[in-house]
């Protein structure tokens, strides 16, 4: 017997050391086993890893050990998300490079998931801000240009006047730069875009699709595809796109966007003013504001059209809740049939007309989408340099292949006026045409981040590989992702795009299946002790390491997963809850000591042993495939204070026990493990068998009244449990009954069979 004390420090550091050096977790691609890819969403390098990423990974973690133990060749890798906005920003604002910030957030994030006494196979890593990763971002773009998918058009974004640059909306606060504080505009600018559109209607998700994915998950992307039918109506030359033409002649005045070309030439000079004075306020708000802004806003151009089916004059006017990026950027208002266009005219005291639902008015059939084609680049420094040589004579020409990566210059100005970061290093920028040879320059912008995630799950499968961006042998053996676990905030975003990456890759025959993943969970969210989300600037982050130095890695992984349900919850960080777990664990380890020897001839396990033994193998089986960990643990607790309760308990029970809490807390099992003497991992064994037949109890509790009180609880065998006079004679020889008979004959006995006995005297 080794450590009569639990000391979690000493056992953790020592068998997280001998693991790494035994390889015990190293994934074979080859493996005959059936594959299990399990896998998290990457993290951002935002600095070191928070109790919020702790709770992101550790119910993974053990639901990987458990699949492991199941027999499955799971795949399980991590990589980080190192390029973008945020990294670039914090980068600039401590006075260093983005470059040497994010690589050293990496050394010190990659420390932690060690730390954490992880299953993950680091071998399996990548790193998107590496040349060896981006190159095949560059590589796939090149695809895309190639087929029309990848493509340089001018869009409306957000522009600053002093600094002479684009602005992401996260860069915009309140109508200004985040920089200077100069009121930002609406400006067109030149940029690159996937024609997401072109893959709309496969995004769109079937009513029964052949992946579990959440409902709310399927539903939000597809109300934001938003695939619509309808008709182009011309009024007096301004085209408006319907869903409801039966309405016509209900629409009783136009609602143009105010970028729509055609305000100019509506605008008369009585109205000229008020309308340029309401597109510069417009032009300071972001599209998202917009779409949100429930107070309605706008103004009359002064020009009338006619309504095609009634031949009415109606109004025309302008306001920010109509989009130009939508359908045609112009609404016929149809107040009777339309909240918001009813909101509309009662603020501006417009006509509100009964419509008869069965104008019939001709129009060109015409399906339109909500979602826009994918703006991916970004006058940015810190992304992946977009591919493409601008050659005066040829025109836009890809980086060819072989000259791949096209690698981020370190010397560059960050904020520059009127002009992208990567256009100041005019070294870099200088380069000849592949087709002519003649001078020529690259383009100044970088890939959105969003581009690196959207495919990085096929770059784990073999992080080396050279031939193209992924392996697609393994791709095949590996893909599709058996279970992806992530955050809700990615339900418009990440998943949409891989989903769009994952089509697109197919069409140039790179992979064979229409979905990444076979199952989407969605975490919830741990709070910081003040009841807010674990952010840097709140203060209010936990650092796993300060926790581990008073109570050791497993009693933090427990925690996590008992604390909440894993799936779309939210809970506060409790510092005194933890003690619970860490007084759970103190039990565990005491209960070695209640372990019959080996020496001595274990006692046979009795009916009730083998049934808490099999109720809570299925338990907490059933509870780990559902991703209810809180529940699981919750099981074990139970069984733990069952044994407690014995004097001595067998090695049977004990491994048992072990086994199931192996995935939980793998540092106190493994240590446990070996002190029975066993040879070999812990987390190398087999799943505990259910066997069946003693889930069903084959004694039942019967609680025995006498004059109305509660004088014992007999243990009936299910055989006789019907037969009143058997049940009645043990209930009459048991010396706590007798006592309170006081040696008389009962007067009544009434029984309800399998629950209780009422003797009257």
């Amino acid at each position: 017997m080794g450590m009569k004390k639990y000391q979690p420090k000493l056992i953790e550091e020592k068998w997280q050391q001998l693991w790494e050096k035994d390889n015990l977790y190293k994934f074979d691609p080859e493996s005959s086993k059936q594959k299990f890819y399990n896998l998290v969403e990457l993290p951002y390098t935002s600095g070191d890893l928070h109790l919020g990423h702790w709770f992101a990974f550790t119910p993974p973690d053990a639901f990987a050990r458990y699949k492991r133990m199941k027999g499955f060749n799971v795949f399980y890798p991590v990589g980080y998300d190192s390029f973008g906005l945020p990294a670039e920003n914090a980068a600039l604002k401590r006075n260093l490079h983005p470059k040497d910030w994010t690589l050293s957030n990496i050394e010190s994030m990659q420390k932690q998931f060690y730390k954490m006494g992880t299953v993950i196979d680091c071998n399996y890593r990548i790193i998107t801000c590496l040349p060896a990763y981006y190159r095949w971002n560059q590589w796939i773009f090149i695809q895309m240009f190639k087929k029309g998918i990848a493509y340089l058009d001018k869009a409306l974004s957000n522009w600053c006047p002093s600094c002479q640059t684009v602005l992401a909306d996260e860069n915009v606060e309140a109508g200004k730069c985040w920089r200077c504080g100069t009121q930002i505009i609406k400006k067109e600018v030149e940029q690159w875009f996937l024609r997401l559109t072109a893959y709309a209607d496969q995004l769109i998700w079937p009513d029964n699709p052949k992946v579990n994915w959440p409902n709310s998950v399927r539903v939000g992307q597809n109300n934001w595809i938003g695939r619509s039918e309808g008709l182009i109506i011309d009024f007096s030359g301004i085209k408006v796109f319907t869903t409801k033409p039966e309405t016509v002649d209900g629409a009783t005045f136009l609602v143009l966007a105010p970028e729509h070309p055609k305000v100019k030439e509506l605008t008369t000079a009585e109205y000229k003013n008020d309308i340029e004075s309401y597109i510069k306020e417009v032009e300071s708000k972001s599209e998202q504001e917009r779409k949100e802004n429930k107070d309605k806003s706008g103004k009359f151009t002064g020009s009338y059209v006619k309504n095609p089916v009634t031949g009415e004059d109606i109004p025309v006017w302008i306001s920010d809740y109509v989009l130009y990026g939508y359908g045609t950027g112009a609404i016929m208002a149809v107040p009777v049939a339309d909240e918001r266009d009813l909101e509309f005219a009662k603020k501006f005291n417009l006509p509100i007309k009964e419509t008869s639902f069965k104008s019939t008015p001709a129009g060109e059939k015409k399906i339109n989408y909500h979602i826009h084609d994918w703006s991916i680049s970004r006058q940015r420094y810190w992304g992946t340099p977009v591919p493409i040589i601008h050659c005066d004579d040829c025109g836009l020409v890809p980086v060819p292949e072989e000259d791949l990566p096209v690698e981020l210059p370190y010397e560059v100005d960050f904020t520059p006026k009127g002009k992208p970061p990567l256009a100041t290093n005019e070294q870099w920028m200088k380069v000849r045409c592949p087709k002519c040879g003649k001078d020529a320059l690259r383009d100044s912008q970088t890939l959105d981040g969003f581009f690196d995630n959207s495919w990085y799950f096929l770059r784990y499968i073999d992080p080396v590989y050279t031939d193209g961006p992924f392996n697609a042998r393994l791709a095949e053996k590996l893909m599709p992702i058996d279970i992806y676990f992530g955050g809700a905030e990615h339900t418009l975003g990440h998943t949409l795009y891989a989903r769009f990456f994952t089509k697109f890759l197919k069409d140039i025959g790179l992979l064979k299946i229409d979905e990444f993943a076979l199952k989407r969970v969605q975490h919830g969210v741990i709070l910081g002790p003040d009841g807010h989300r674990m952010s840097k600037s709140r203060g209010n982050v936990v650092n796993p390491d300060d926790v581990i130095s008073e109570f050791g890695v497993d009693t933090v992984r427990v925690y996590l997963c008992f604390m909440m349900p894993y799936i779309e919850t939210t809970a506060p960080w409790s510092a005194s809850a933890i003690h619970g777990i860490y007084r759970f664990l103190n039990r565990v380890w005491d209960l070695q000591f209640k372990v019959q020897s080996s020496k001595f001839k274990a006692d046979k396990l009795s009916t009730q042993d083998l049934h808490m033994i099999h109720k809570t193998i299925q338990k907490v089986s059933s509870d780990i495939e559902e991703i209810s960990m809180n529940t699981a643990v919750a099981a074990l607790m139970e069984w733990l204070n069952y044994l407690s309760k014995k004097e001595k308990i067998s090695q049977e029970e004990y491994k048992i026990y072990l086994l199931l809490l192996a995935p939980f807390a793998p540092h106190i099992t493994e240590e446990l493990w070996h002190e029975l003497g066993e040879q070999g991992s812990i987390h190398s064994q087999s799943w505990p068998k259910l066997d069946e037949q003693y889930l069903e109890k084959e004694e039942v509790e019967v609680a025995v009244q006498v004059n109305g009180k509660l004088r014992e609880i007999l243990m009936i065998q299910k055989d006789i449990l019907n037969i009143q006079s058997d049940v009645e004679k043990m209930a009459l020889e048991s010396p706590k009954v007798q006592k309170f008979l006081e040696g008389k004959n009962p007067k009544k006995v009434i029984y309800i069979p399998g629950k209780i006995l009422s003797i009257v005297v």
